[in-house]
């Protein structure tokens, strides 16, 4: 297996806007930046870089993240994500899709979740 340092690096995007769905008015209590301090505070590996972003426009799906890295690679949305339960989950996706040339992690390989809810499969741009 390759050493993840020799692929491009990886961006994980979170949507800071999310509201999940509640009426909530708070910039800074919406789960969509929730879930974004909570993956600060996690063990991402070396060459994944934690971005916040604004509206993802996946706004009925529950928090969205974006996994993207380099020309080479495949983009992914995942949906449905929750800020206090899912921050593992995320983390072993970004994890198992670093570890890739391509972004394609084998479906069986893939966090259950992510299997489930993934909103869009963007083709890399060397495609």
């Amino acid at each position: 297996m390759r050493e993840l340092s020799e692929f491009a690096p990886v961006e994980l995007l979170v949507c800071t806007t999310c509201r999940r769905g509640l009426p909530i008015e708070d910039d800074a209590q919406r789960p969509g930046t929730l879930l974004h301090k909570a993956l600060e505070q996690a063990d991402l590996p070396t060459g994944v870089e934690l971005k916040a972003v604004e509206c993802l426009s996946n706004c009925d799906q529950g928090c969205s993240v974006v996994l993207r890295g380099g020309p080479s690679r495949w983009t992914f949305v995942y949906e449905n994500l929750n800020e206090a339960d899912d921050v593992d989950v995320i983390v072993e996706g970004a994890t198992k899709y670093h570890a890739t040339a391509d972004g394609l992690v084998p479906w069986r390989e893939r966090p259950v979740h992510f299997r489930k809810n993934c909103a869009a499969r963007i083709p890399p741009i060397g495609a």
